[in-house]
């Protein structure tokens, strides 16, 4: 009578492969996530800073309103918004309890003026002086106003932002290539005899990786598929409790972190194998006792 052969330490040993995996490209897919986010709050940021365009007082609310266009024109304007005199004069007179003009004999205080959100590249010091300078050329404008202390703050903080999230995925991304190296090896390393039998009988060494890569591939996706399912659980669940988390984290966003977590588990877990079965091919047989 034929005996059944035991397959589950085999099975096992493919289970923990792919939960270790997992929680790796888990890790990885977090700092990618992380990352983009990061970088797509800094253009949102930037994006709403405003410089406020103080309009000369000839100009009347057709003009104002063709110089807006005017100024939507410019490569440097994301968003224009125009505010009136008597828009202005309303605001104000809600916000204080009382209408400035009853101090004036009935004189509006406040001229027209357009808020301007320039594009984030140009959201820095240096842009924001040249425009102001280019801007109160223009005779439309009386006056050109930002939070120039604001801006030097907040560049000043997003750059630092960015230093340390580039260092953690640096990091992160060390961490996870030998985390899925050791888990790789681990694995060849429990099957180095067999290897080393099939080398004996003759068998080339393509014919010797084959099964192992194949089997890491099987490997790489199934854990970048889970890994891929559970941060897409974990994304749904923030976006829908918090909507100020879905004007940062965006379908683009999403689209990169899963083909990433997939990219990388293929790569690392094909060139890693690779290495690995090499290495115990190149292996003497008194070595691999050790």
């Amino acid at each position: 009578m034929k005996k059944k052969t035991n397959n589950y330490p085999g099975h096992w040993q493919w289970f923990t492969s792919c939960v270790s995996t997992t929680l790796v490209l888990l890790l990885l897919g977090l700092v990618v996530l992380f990352g983009l986010s990061a970088r797509e709050l800094s253009r949102n940021v930037r994006e709403n800073l405003t410089v406020t365009l103080l309009l000369d007082d000839d100009l009347d609310s057709v003009d104002a309103r063709a110089f807006q266009q005017q100024i939507d024109t410019l490569t440097y304007a994301r968003r224009t918004t125009l505010i009136t005199a008597e828009q202005a004069l309303r605001e104000e007179t809600e916000r204080m309890g009382t209408n400035p003009s009853e101090f004036l004999s009935g004189e509006n205080p406040y001229t027209a003026s357009i808020e301007l959100n320039v594009q984030a590249e140009y959201a820095c010091t240096d842009s924001l002086l040249w425009i102001s300078k280019e801007l109160r050329e223009m005779w439309q404008i009386s006056d050109v106003v930002y939070q120039r202390d604001l801006v030097d703050s907040l560049n000043h903080r997003l750059r630092q932002t960015t230093v340390v999230l580039a260092l953690l995925a640096v990091l992160l991304m060390i961490i996870s290539i030998v985390l899925i190296n050791n888990t790789v090896r681990l694995s060849v390393y429990a099957r180095r005899f067999t290897i080393h039998t099939m080398r004996l009988v003759g068998a080339s060494w393509s014919v010797i990786q084959k099964p192992f890569l194949v089997r890491s591939l099987g490997i790489g996706l199934t854990a970048a598929f889970v890994a891929s399912v559970l941060l897409l659980i974990g994304v749904h669940g923030v976006l829908s409790h918090d909507t100020f988390a879905a004007t940062i984290v965006t379908t683009s966003t999403i689209v990169t972190m899963v083909l990433t977590i997939f990219v990388a588990a293929l790569l690392l877990t094909l060139v890693c194998t690779w290495l690995s079965v090499n290495h115990f091919l190149n292996m003497r047989e008194n070595e691999m006792y050790k």
